[in-house]
C-alpha cells in the first residue's frame, strides 16, 4: 500500500529531523494526514460561489456568504466533536480560539478586531457527517483587488512547491510560504469560461504536472442557472455548456472533468426551513398567470402586491436571497406538481440543483484516490523539507541524501503515481483524436480504482466476463503501446494502460 511505503519514509525523516522543530512539524502534520480525510480546495475568481458551494456540500450554513467579499483568509472546514473556531497568526503568536456565534441559523465568524493581514489562515471545528470523508477549504478570490488577499489563494495552492529557496533564505519563512496544511485536490469553481478562469485552470494543472500543490482539479460551473438565464430548464442548458467545455482540450488537459452545479439552489434545499416552504407553498397557491408575472425579476417580485407575496420588503428580499428568482420559479413549479412538505421539496431541487452529481464525482474520482493524494503531498513535503533546511548533524548529509533516494523509489516504484501522472497528460498525450480517452481514462482509474469500475461493468458482473474483458482490454492497449506510427506521449500512456490491466488481471 502506498499509505505504508509513505508512513516509513516520514517516520525515517522525523528521525533523522528530530531537533528541528520546524521541520519535524511539517513531517508530523503529513504524517497524520495519511489516515485522515482528503483535504478540498474550492478556489476561483471573486463571487464565483466558493462558500455557497461549501455550505450545500455540508448541508449547513456555516462558511459567510453575501453580496460582498466575504473570504479574505485561507479557512478550513473539518469535522471535530464540538464546534470551535480557531485563529492560526502569521506571526509566531500562539492560536486563538474565536467565539462561535449563531445568527438566524447561519455561523458568523467574528476576528475580534484581528486584522486579516496577521492571520495564516482560520480553522473552523464542526460536528458533520459530511465533513468526515473530506475537509473542505475556502479560499480566497483569485482575482481580488485587496493588497494581499489574491496571493494568499495562490500561496495555499502552491503548497508542496519543491523549488530550492533562494541563498539565504529563511527556514521558518520557506516553510511557511508552503504551508503543510495545503489542498490534496481543488475544485475550480467559474461562472463562465473565461481567459481568467482558464489561466487560473492552467496554473494549477501545470504545477500538478510538475508536483507542486493539488494533484487533481474538477471544474464546476457554480451558477449553472444563469447560463440557461434563470429558466426553469436552465440546469439542462448549462450541462449541454459542460459537455462542450469536457471535450475542450485547453481546459480538459488541465482538469479531470466539468460539472454543472446550481450552488444557491443546492445551499437552500440541504438547508430549507418550514418557514421558507411556507412561503414558496403560498405564492405557488396564486393564479399561475400572476406567479409567473412576479416572478420575471427581482424588482417585480419584491415591489408585488400583497395578495400575491406575503411579507415586508425585508422578508421577502430574504426570501429572494436564499432561492433567487430561477429557485423561486422551480420551487413554485415544484410545489404545483405535488412537493407536499419541506422534505419532498428539498429533496427535488438537490436532485436538480447538480449537487449529487458532484458528489458522486468528488467520491469517484477524488475521495477514492485519497490514499494516493495524500501520500504524493507528504512526499512533496519531505522534499520540500530536505531542500530548504541544512542537513542535520545527528544524520548528516549522508542521512538526508539516504531520504531523497527513498522518496525517488518510492514516487518511481509506485504505479499509484504514475497512473495519476498518467491522467493528467492523457489529453496532451493526443489519444483524444483516437476516440479511445474514455477507455484509458477509466482503466486507469478516472471513475474509481475499483476493478469493476475500471472495466465499466455492474459490481457484481461474474467473474468470468471481467476476466474477459480485461484480456480484451489488454491486447488493445499492447497494440496501442507497440504503434511504431503513434506519438511518443501516446505510447506511454499506452503502456501504463497495459500496467493498470495486468493488475487488474493478477489482482482477479
Amino acid at each position: 500500500m502506498i499509505a505504508e511505503r509513505t508512513r516509513a519514509v516520514l517516520d525515517r525523516a522525523l528521525a533523522v529531523y528530530a531537533q528541528d522543530p520546524a521541520a519535524a512539524a511539517v513531517l508530523r502534520a503529513h504524517r497524520d494526514r495519511l489516515d485522515g480525510p482528503l483535504r478540498v480546495a474550492l478556489a476561483g475568481t471573486l463571487k464565483a460561489g466558493k462558500s455557497t458551494l461549501l455550505n450545500a456540500l455540508v448541508g449547513e450554513q456555516i462558511a459567510p456568504t453575501g453580496t460582498a467579499e466575504c473570504t479574505r483568509v485561507v479557512t478550513t472546514y473539518r469535522d471535530a466533536p464540538a464546534a470551535r473556531i480557531t485563529a492560526e497568526h502569521r506571526d509566531g503568536t500562539p492560536d486563538r480560539e474565536l467565539p462561535v456565534v449563531h445568527r438566524r441559523g447561519t455561523l458568523v465568524i467574528d476576528l475580534a478586531g484581528t486584522p486579516v493581514e496577521r492571520l495564516r489562515g482560520l480553522r473552523v471545528d464542526w460536528p458533520s457527517a459530511s465533513l468526515r470523508a473530506v475537509t473542505l477549504v475556502d479560499t480566497p478570490g483569485a482575482d481580488s483587488t485587496r493588497p494581499g488577499i489574491a496571493g494568499r489563494a495562490r500561496a495555499f495552492l502552491s503548497a508542496g512547491d519543491t523549488a530550492a529557496p533562494a541563498e539565504g533564505a529563511d527556514v521558518a519563512t520557506v516553510l511557511d510560504a508552503a504551508p503543510d496544511d495545503g489542498a490534496d485536490v481543488v475544485l475550480h469553481l467559474v461562472r463562465h469560461l473565461h481567459g481568467a478562469d482558464v489561466a487560473f485552470a492552467e496554473t494549477v494543472g501545470e504545477r500538478a504536472a510538475r508536483g507542486i500543490g493539488p494533484a487533481g482539479t474538477v471544474a464546476v460551473l457554480s451558477r449553472a442557472d444563469e447560463i440557461g438565464g434563470g429558466r426553469l430548464d436552465a440546469l439542462v442548458t448549462a450541462a449541454q455548456v459542460a459537455r462542450r467545455y469536457r471535450a475542450d482540450p485547453g481546459l480538459r488537459r488541465h482538469c479531470r472533468t466539468v460539472v454543472p452545479v446550481a450552488g444557491l439552489l443546492a445551499e437552500t434545499a440541504r438547508t430549507l426551513r418550514g418557514s421558507e416552504f411556507a412561503a414558496v407553498r403560498d405564492l405557488a397557491a396564486g393564479a399561475r398567470e400572476d406567479v409567473e408575472d412576479v416572478l420575471l425579476s427581482a424588482d417585480r417580485f419584491l415591489e408585488a402586491p400583497e395578495r400575491l407575496v406575503a411579507g415586508d420588503h425585508r422578508t421577502r428580499r430574504a426570501l429572494l436571497d436564499r432561492f433567487g428568482v430561477h429557485g423561486l420559479r422551480l420551487a413554485t413549479t415544484l410545489v404545483r406538481r405535488g412537493a407536499a412538505d419541506s422534505a419532498g421539496l428539498a429533496a427535488e431541487l438537490v436532485r436538480r440543483s447538480g449537487l449529487e452529481e458532484l458528489r458522486a464525482v468528488v467520491g469517484t474520482q477524488l475521495v477514492a484516490h485519497g490514499d494516493v493524494f495524500r501520500a504524493r503531498a507528504a512526499l512533496a513535503a519531505l522534499t520540500r523539507v530536505l531542500r530548504a533546511v541544512p542537513a542535520p548533524r545527528a544524520g548528516g548529509e549522508a542521512g538526508a541524501a539516504e531520504l531523497a533516494g527513498a522518496v525517488e523509489r518510492v514516487l518511481t516504484g509506485a504505479h499509484e503515481f504514475v497512473e495519476q501522472d498518467a491522467l493528467v497528460a492523457l489529453h496532451t498525450a493526443g489519444l483524444g483524436g483516437r476516440g479511445d480517452a474514455e477507455e484509458a481514462r477509466r482503466l486507469l482509474g478516472g471513475d474509481g480504482p475499483d476493478v469493476t469500475a475500471r472495466l465499466g461493468v455492474p459490481p457484481d458482473a461474474p467473474a468470468a466476463d471481467v476476466r474477459g474483458l480485461a484480456l480484451d482490454a489488454l491486447a488493445r492497449w499492447r497494440r496501442a503501446g507497440e504503434d511504431p506510427r503513434a506519438e511518443r506521449a501516446c505510447t506511454d500512456v499506452a503502456r501504463v494502460v497495459v500496467r493498470s490491466v495486468e493488475g487488474i488481471l493478477a489482482e482477479r
